[in-house]
């Protein structure tokens, strides 16, 4: 706990609890409150939820979170410019307003279990992404071989009347081959777009030209192998 946070409250009476979210909000600190609530949302719709144990989270922005005990994504959300702090009939009211659109959230706890507040580091922070199929892209074109031994790589993204190839390349034996990437575990879809490129592939060297498809991903379906082992391509297990 740094010097700029304040203690939690447990089992806190509204005007206590209100006086809690007014400092958390005037110190633009994270908040949040654990209790039985019900939501009113007046805006682009209209809703309510009932009573029902939830938390509520503040963010220094001004956004207002509502979870409730099960799912991955908030029951209600509102970002708003504004944010009004009351208590009436012995309920704490957390009043969230947004101009445009006009929208109202408003969060009356009937009971408080717990509340607690923590200052905001806004320091800005950079999201990296990685593993991407930009990632696999740039392992294949600097290591050609992770594909398999005497792959030569020619070009990324190799116009085709299909669309483009990931990598276009050739084999030891000089034989074209096409690489589909896919990042993550590949479905019969990616399969499909491979022979598509293979074909495409064929008309725009020649009649006769013999190119190999190749699908590169961490894993694949069984249903994957089905569909490359019919249209009598390969896989090649890689990691971005």
């Amino acid at each position: 706990m740094s010097d700029t946070d304040r203690p939690p409250l447990v089992a806190p009476a509204p005007a206590e609890a209100a006086a809690y979210v007014r400092d958390a909000r005037e110190r633009r600190a994270f908040c949040t409150l654990l209790g039985r609530c019900h939501v009113a949302y007046d805006g682009r719709t209209t809703s309510h939820a009932g009573p029902a144990d939830r938390l509520v989270a503040l963010k220094p922005d001004l956004t207002l979170l509502v979870h409730a005990a099960d799912g991955p994504k908030p029951q209600n959300w509102l970002a708003a410019d504004a944010l009004d702090v009351d208590v009436a009939d012995g309920a704490l009211l957390l009043t969230a307003t947004r101009e445009s659109p006009t929208e109202e959230l408003c969060v009356t706890f009937e009971s408080i279990e717990q509340a607690a507040a923590m200052a905001a580091d806004e320091t800005d922070a950079t999201v990296e992404i990685s593993g991407t199929e930009a990632d696999l892209k740039e392992r294949v074109l600097a290591d050609p071989a992770l594909v398999e031994p005497g792959f030569r790589a020619l070009a990324a993204e190799r116009d085709t009347p299909a669309g483009p190839v990931d990598v276009f390349g050739r084999d030891s034996s000089g034989r074209a081959v096409a690489v589909e990437l896919k990042a993550t575990r590949a479905g019969p879809d990616a399969a499909s777009q491979l022979s598509r490129y293979v074909d495409a592939l064929r008309r725009d060297l020649h009649a006769d030209a013999d190119v190999r498809g190749i699908l590169v991903a961490p894993s694949c379906t069984p249903r994957t192998r089905r569909v490359l082992a019919r249209d009598g391509h390969e896989f090649v297990s890689l990691e971005p």
